[in-house]
This record gives structure tokens, sequence and C-alpha cells, in this order.
């Protein structure tokens, strides 16, 4: 309806030959006096067309012409109020039913591609927190997109080179011959997790002393392959599969990185100091130069990172987002201005930077840290408070904002807890609809359940449509998370207020048509944030 009435106003204004060379925006009252529908336009474009907003208000309601409409009020100084014939509302319930899973989708990213690397997390230990919220984050806005017909790549890259996974082979070779009574001391910066000391129960096991001589590199490629299947394992239990899994140590062996190293030495761009070869940042909007290949003429990040997006953007993808770490606050500038040396459009590069969580329990907060082997894992926080509770949590804030998890209250059953509560709408009316779902019809006027609580209610379904495509433009899951729980408390004041079930056969169809239709689309809402909701509570 708002689309209509924008276009109702495009059109009016054409039709007066009035300048607008702004946007035309029509939005939702707070006040119900002032109507279903409002917009400002006239006092937007009152100057450009020499005239006050008032004229112009008169002017645009003159002309405009959408049966949708019963009544413009004019309110000082020159807002266009739209009172509309609410029967649009109830015929959007057989449009519910009708396309079910589908109600709420759109073409709005049709023939674009994506690719979304999120998690990504250094397969040094079992996943933790941080990538948990990441994972919903990144999971969430792929379904999304999907949603809206986006034709979306869901990436994990897998940083399975370098000094961090050097340590890791360190580490785990350290405590394997811990156990085979062979003096070992473990690296500066190792890993002292429990993760680790099972893989060294493992391989003892399955070894006994044999692999005494065995490199470093043997105990890298163990665990590197154990640990990231049980991360890829943890994801799955978390709703999250991927479609593409990309190894760094691959990445190496492509050309990418020796093209674009000649490529920077031919237009100048690296120098030479200390033995390492730097990048010339500053040229290219980064704070300051930088390092690719260190005196010991080993890579730094950089390098393989430059590879890793160039031979992504070789798929023709428009865009690439890649969501990451608060830590990664300065990584942003340096990958930007290397690849802005190589011609790459930077818009096509969207790194989003998450917030630090806090896990609280008990009042008192959880540390969480890898080395120490003192962290919360994402298994051990799915099994303390489920994953429906882990993901709504999760995707309820945005990326920006610090967040405390709060453990107790993600696990109590009642409606102080938000997940809970817009589960219970989804079971409660599940319940409903397993005694009488055989009286469901399609064939119906609704004119026995039209009350102000109804129009709230389908007012809330009609823009769920509107509420995709702004959380799928904006990129932002938790505008799908606050709709979840207004849908679900609308609902729960409907079923407080009003029977159900009624001694009217009509009535009782037509409540039933209402409420599958709150079902479907609770359930395709819930579904975009990666939670499945019980039939039963």
């Amino acid at each position: 309806m708002k689309e209509k009435i924008e276009q109702a106003i495009k059109e009016a204004l054409q039709k007066a030959n009035l300048i607008c060379e702004q946007e035309i925006v029509v939005e939702i009252p707070s006040i119900i006096e002032n109507g279903d529908y409002s917009s400002n336009v006239a006092l937007k474009i009152a100057k450009q067309n020499n005239n006050s907003p008032i004229d112009i208000a008169n002017v645009i309601k003159k002309n405009i012409s959408l049966k949708e409409i019963i009544k413009i009020e004019i309110k000082n100084p020159g807002f266009l109020n739209f009172f509309v014939d609410k029967e649009y509302l109830f015929k959007n319930i057989s449009q519910v039913l009708e396309e079910k899973e589908n109600y709420g989708s759109n073409a709005i990213g049709k023939n674009k591609k994506i690719n979304l690397e999120f998690v990504s997390a250094n397969p040094t230990g079992i996943i933790h927190l941080g990538n948990a919220r990441g994972g919903a984050y990144g999971d969430s806005l792929a379904r999304i997109l999907k949603f809206s017909g986006y034709e979306v790549n869901k990436e994990y890259y897998v940083n399975d080179s370098g000094n961090q996974v050097h340590n890791l082979g360190l580490s785990l070779k350290s405590r394997y011959l811990e156990l085979c009574d062979v003096k070992s001391d473990m690296p500066k910066d190792g890993y002292f997790g429990d993760d680790i000391i099972k893989l060294a129960n493992n391989l003892y096991e399955e070894n006994n002393n044999n692999l005494i001589n065995k490199e470093a590199s043997f105990f890298e490629e163990y665990a590197i392959k154990e640990l990231l299947a049980h991360i890829i394992a943890d994801l799955k239990e978390y709703n999250i599969n991927y479609d593409t899994v990309t190894s760094e140590k691959e990445i190496r062996n492509t050309n990418y990185i020796s093209e674009t190293l000649s490529f920077y030495e031919e237009n100048k761009y690296v120098y030479q100091k200390d033995g390492a070869t730097w990048f010339k940042g500053t040229m290219f909007g980064a704070p300051r130069d930088f390092v690719l290949i260190k005196s010991d003429k080993s890579y730094t990040y950089v390098l393989p990172d430059i590879a890793h997006h160039l031979k992504t953007l070789s798929n023709n993808y428009d865009k690439l987002i890649n969501v990451l770490g608060a830590d990664h606050h300065g990584y942003v500038p340096v990958i930007k201005s290397t690849l802005k040396a190589l011609g790459v459009d930077l818009n096509k590069i969207d790194i989003k930077l998450l917030q630090l969580v806090k896990l609280v329990k008990d009042g008192q907060e959880y540390k969480m840290s890898k080395r120490s082997g003192t962290s919360v894992t994402l298994k051990e926080l799915i099994d303390e408070v489920g994953v429906n509770a882990t993901r709504y949590f999760f995707a309820s804030r945005s990326l920006d904002t610090q967040m405390d998890f709060d453990i107790d209250l993600a696990k109590k059953q009642s409606n102080e807890n938000p997940v809970y509560y817009v589960c219970y709408a989804y079971a409660r009316i599940s319940s409903v609809l397993r005694e009488k779902s055989d009286n469901i019809s399609l064939n119906l006027n609704y004119e026995n359940i039209k009350k102000n609580n109804v129009y709230k209610l389908l007012e809330k379904i009609y823009n769920f449509p509107d509420v995709v495509k702004n959380a799928a433009v904006k990129e932002l899951p938790h505008l799908i998370t606050n709709y979840c729980y207004e849908l679900a408390n609308l609902f729960h004041i409907y079923y407080s207020n009003y029977r159900i079930i009624t001694d009217n056969e009509i009535e009782t169809a037509e409540n039933l048509n209402l409420i599958k239709a709150v079902r479907i689309t609770l359930g395709n809402a819930l579904n975009l944030i990666g939670v499945d909701p019980p039939e039963k509570m």
C-alpha cells in the first residue's frame, strides 16, 4: 500500500506539472488520528515550486487517484494524511495462505550475485562466541538476501597457513610428546586449550610412540583437519551450512600473489626497507605503509587476502561481504588500499565489523580466550540454552553494538524471554490448528472479525514483505527479529481478547484463516533468522 500511495503521489505531481527532485516518502503515522499513511512531500518540494506547502498539498490531493484511498486530510504545515479502505488487509489473508513459505519474498536482488564470507575462524581451536555472533548475522543475512532474489554464496575461508598454524602444529606435537614421556616445551605463543590436549590423546591412542619423529607439518595438517571438522559440525548444528570452503594454502598456490606483486613492482607501489617489502598504503588511503613480505621472505596475512579477494571477484560477483571481528578495525583500510591500487571497485567490497559479546551467567561474566583454555564454546552455549535462543539473541542486535548475552534470560520458560514469547505464539497457533485445520476456507469475507485488534494484526502481516525488503537493502537482520516479536505480541493480545473457536462456524473459519496467516508469516520470519519454532511447548 505504501508503494501504491507513493506511485499515486508521483502521478499526481506529474499531472499537476510540479517539480519533485526529492524521494517521495510515505510513512505510517505514530498517531492513529493522522490516518493510515502520511507523507511530507508537499513540505519538501514547496520551495522549488515557489508555492506554500499547504497549496502544494491541496494540488496533490486534487490530482490523486487511487481507489483504496477513502479520505485525504491536509494538516499544517502541509502534511498529507491518507485514510484507506482496510478491505485489502483481509484480501491479503488469502494471499498468505496461497503463497505459504514464499510469502514475504521479493525479487529486488534478481540477477545480482553476492559472496558472503562469515565466521572464517582460524582452525586453531573450537569455535567460540565472537564467531557465533558473526555466524548468526552472516547466515541470517544470507537467508534474507536469498529470500529477496539474490544469488548468494556462503563462504568459509580457512586460514590454514602462516605462523598461527605453525604454532598450532608445535603445540599439538608438544602435547603428544608429553604423552610419550618425551620432554617438550610448548611454543611461546602456543595453544593451551583442552581441544589440543584431546587431539594429542587421540593421536597417542591410535599411534602410541610411532609419531615421535614426525615433523611439525604433520601435526599442523592433522590439527587443521580435525579442528575444522569440529567447527563445521558445530556450525551445522547452529543451522549454518556453507556453499564454499576456501583454503588459504590453496590460494597461496595460485598465480594471484605473483601477478599482484609484479603489478605493484612495475607501478612502484612497493619498496624495500630493512630487508622487507613494503606497500605504499598512504598512496591509496591507508593511514600508513605496511609490510607485504617480511625480511625472512615469508608473506604477511595481507598478500593471501588480496589473492583471495581477486579470486572471488573473478567469479563475477556484484558484491563481496566480509563479516569480521572488532579487532580487524585496522585491517579494513589495509586491504582496501591494496585492492584500490589494483583498480578494484571498492563499492563491491563491504567489510562489516561485529562488536564484542559479553557472556553473563549467574551475574558473572565468562572470559573468552582460545589459548588459555578458559573460553566458552559455541557448542557449550547451544547445549546450555538451545539453538533457537542462541540464534535469536545474536540476531536481535545490530552488529555495531556491544551486547551482553544473558544465559539465565535465554533459558527462562516465561514471557520475559523474547524467543520463548515468540515461539509460544507459533506453538499456540499450531495447537489450535491441529484440532480445527479442516475448517479453513478461502471463500470468506471476514465480516465477523472486523475488530480493532484484527486490523493491527493484519497490518503487521501485510507489512512483512516491506520489512524483508528493508532488511535486505540495509543488510540488517535484527529488523526481522524485531518484527517477529511485534507480530507475536499482536497475536497474543488478540488471542487474549477474542475466542478463536466460537459457536458461529463462519466466524470460527475466519479466525482460523487469520491465525494460520499469522503462523505462516511468523514461521517465514523466524526461518530468516535461523530459528526453527516448535509445534508444541
